[in-house]
Parts: C-alpha cells; structure tokens; sequence
C-alpha cells in the first residue's frame, strides 16, 4: 500500500495479517527450544569422545571444557550441553546483529513486503536443512542460515509503524509483544509433544522440524497474498516543477523530520544493548540458578517460564499496550533492578516466584518500548534501517551477555553476580529516567481497541 493516508478499516486489515502471520512464525521459531538440550545429546550419541577428535562436535566441546575447566569453581558436567546450547544461542544472535540492518536497509529500498518474503525464504531453508540434519554439522548449518535470514520481527515492526500514529504507536508494538508471549507459552509445549513422534529414525526431530516447515510455508503464503506493501513510494514531482526543486523539497521534509526527533538513536540503541546484556545473562543463569537452589529439572522448569510468559501477555495485552512508551519502559528497567537483587537473596521458591511476576514485568515492557521510541526517530524511507540497526544493538547484547555474566556467576557466586547485575540495571535507569524522553502526542492515551483515525504519512 503506497497512498499517503491510511484508513482504520485498512490498517485493522493489515495489522490482522501481521499478527496471524507472527504468531505462525514465532510458534515455529519456539518449537526448537525445548529440544535443544535432546538435540545436542542425540548428536553428541552420534561422536562419543574419542571417537572422531578431528569432528567439529568433538573440537567445539573441547574448547567449552577448556572455557569450564577455567573457573575455580568446578562446573558439573551435566552443564556441557546447556552450555553448548547457549553458544549457539550467542551465534544465532550474533548472526542477527550483522544481518538486521541489512534486511532494514533493504526494506527501505525495495519495500517491506519484498524483504520480508525474502526473509521467510531463508526461514524455510533453515528449517527444510533442520529436518534434514542427520548430523551435528547440517543442523549447524540451519542455525546460521536461520540467523542470516530472520527479519520477520524487526519487519512486522516496521510495518507496524508503517501504518500507525503517534496514540496508536505503543499498542502496536504491544501487538508484537503479545504474539512473542502467546508464541513462548504455547509453541515450546507443542514442540516437546512432537518431538516424542518419530517419523524419520536418522532423525528423531524430524516430526517437529517438519511441522514447524510447514507453519513456515502456510505463513509465507498467507503474506504473499494478502499482505500489500506499506512503505510509501518516494514523492514524484510534478509536472510543472523541475527536478531541483523537488530534491529541494524532498531535503526540506527530511530536515523537518530530524527537527521533530525527540531521542538520540545512539542513546536508544546503547540503552538496547546494555539492558539486553544484563538480562539476557541473568535469562542464561536462570536455570542454573534453580537447580543448584531447589534441583529444579526441566517440568518445574518450564512451569516458571510458563508463568513469566503468560504474565507478560497479559500485561502486554494491557499495560503496555494502553500506556506511553516512554513510562512502558521506565516501569520495566525498574522492576527488572528490583527483580536482580531479589535474585540474589532468594531463598524460597516463594520468593523466586515473586522475582519472576518481576521479571515478567521486564519481559513485557522493555524491548517493546525502547522499539517503540526508536520509530519516532526514524523518517519513514529509513524505517527498516534504523529499526534494524536498534535490532542490531540488542543482538549484540544478546550475544554476549550470557558469557559474560555467566562468567561471573562461577567466578564470584550467585550474591555477587546478581547483585553486580543490579547495579548494572540502576544505570540503564539512570540513562532512561535522565537522558529519554517521551516523544510529542504519546502522552496521549492510544484510542480505545487500539483503533486510529486516519494515518497521515510523508
């Protein structure tokens, strides 16, 4: 869609196709996240030790040993394979990191619609080489194409913005938080059930994959036919004035686009990434943590991480979606500080319930916001760029921060680490309370069911 003006019953469309559309997607991105720690033990069965020393399995447990066998602390072994887990956990977000702004970048060029069939094509052909990983080394490969070609979210985002307001802005996003929660309440369960259906007995995951494939495909299809295209078309000029003044023209309305700018992209994007860093390491530690407190295994597990998804949406579906941005994400910097030093003092499950509705909060709040403030700062034929180098950022964030944090846990003891990470999450504080603010007409309430008038754009 190219118009300049978009109206509530055709973004309402277009927002409908974009939810149905995520929620397909992020369902078949969970699928594989309970199985990781099955996957990598099936592999492992494939190359005991000893084996094939020269197998790329074998050479990367050889380098997380030596990592493990660092640390004063020693580390059981029962832990090689989530550690392996979040190694490819920081390689698909890194992955992510250098592909986001170049798949922002080309949505702006060739238009949202284009890039994000793009992107579902590598999503199939990651999924298509998981169902075909018979070994270690193909179900690598799928990781890394999967990171090379995920920009459905950052995508959704942009079209998202693409077709919203100002009032109308945060419950958008809010949107794609919500399909995040539904996505990692319903879709790791329903992998776990099919991963327990054997179709393929080279390939005791190929039920799952091959369901997840076929979510992938039917979501495909559902946007090449029924999703248009958001991004305007850049202005033409007209008959009667000469291509001078229309460049003019096009510079004056860029000038007066940075003019209105409210943040600092480097300011939103730094906040991303540290915030990111800090809890995806305290997210990482989590497991740790409760097993060496209450010998939690996976079932308890995932009832904790069950309860923090479905508080998270319905806070999405509430909170977030009905308030400014800006106080969505001050709200959740505070509540995830106040949930670290809880973590670090915890001594009942009562308690650790208490810091995960506190954690839930964060979930549902942070990155949310912080994405929403950065699509104000970008004109509209450099959304998909800005918003993925913001992506970017938070990936990198990602990436690192379950090293790092991690390494600090062994090093020093839970107390210290999560105490640490506090004190870390007081300085995002710092930088949201002191050096963000709330961008012009957000402080307004969003129109009731999220609904906007029309939709001027440039």
């Amino acid at each position: 869609m190219t118009a300049a003006a978009v109206t509530p019953e055709q973004r309402k469309k277009i927002l409908t196709v974009l939810f149905i559309s995520l929620l397909l997607d992020l369902i078949s991105f969970t699928f594989i996240l309970p199985l990781f720690p099955k996957l990598l033990e099936f592999y492992r069965s494939l190359e005991p030790p000893g084996h094939s020393s020269n197998s790329l399995l074998n050479r990367v447990f050889a380098s997380l040993n030596a990592y493990k066998n660092s640390f004063a602390r020693p580390i059981s072994d029962r832990y090689d394979i989530v550690l392996l887990g979040g190694a490819l956990g920081s390689l698909f977000s890194l992955l992510q990191a250098i592909a986001s702004p170049i798949i922002g970048g080309l949505s702006d060029r060739y238009g949202r619609r284009t890039a994000l069939l793009w992107s579902m094509v590598g999503n199939i052909l990651s999924v298509a080489l998981w169902v075909a990983a018979v070994d270690f080394r193909t179900f690598l490969a799928s990781r890394v194409v999967g990171g090379l070609s995920e920009g459905n979210v950052q995508l959704a985002m942009a079209i998202a913005t693409d077709v919203s307001d100002e009032r109308s802005r945060g419950s958008t996003m809010a949107m794609v938080g919500v399909c995040f929660s539904i996505a990692f309440t319903l879709g790791p369960a329903l992998g776990a059930a099919l991963s327990n259906v054997t179709t393929v007995s080279a390939n005791p995951f190929a039920t799952a994959a091959g369901f997840s494939l076929v979510l992938l495909v039917v979501e495909t299809l559902y946007l090449y036919l029924y999703l248009p295209e958001t991004l305007p078309k850049d202005p033409q000029p007209s008959r009667t004035g000469s291509a001078p003044n229309a460049a003019q023209a096009g510079k004056a309305n860029k000038a007066a686009e940075i003019n209105v700018r409210t943040n600092s992209l480097l300011t939103l994007n730094f906040t991303h990434l540290v915030f990111l860093l800090i809890f995806s390491g305290m997210e990482f530690s989590l497991p740790f943590m409760t097993y060496d407190l209450f010998a939690y295994g996976s079932s308890q597990s995932g009832r904790l991480l069950g309860f923090i998804g479905l508080t998270a949406s319905l806070l999405q579906g509430s909170f977030t979606r009905r308030s400014p941005p800006l106080r969505v994400v001050q709200t959740g910097v505070v509540s995830c500080a106040a949930s670290f030093f809880l973590l670090a003092r915890v001594q009942t499950q009562g308690m650790l319930y208490i810091a995960a509705a506190l954690l839930a909060v964060t979930s549902a709040t942070v990155v949310t916001g912080l994405t929403s403030l950065a699509s104000f700062e970008a004109g509209v034929q450099e959304r998909g760029g800005k918003l993925g180098n913001h992506r970017s950022w938070g990936q990198v964030g990602r990436a690192t921060g379950p090293l790092i944090f991690c390494t600090l846990y062994w090093w020093a003891g839970r107390e210290v680490a999560y105490i640490t990470g506090g004190v870390g999450m007081l300085g995002v504080c710092g930088l949201v309370f002191g050096a963000l603010r709330a961008p012009p007409g957000t402080d307004r309430k969003a129109p009731k069911g999220g609904e906007s008038h029309e939709v001027k754009r440039p």
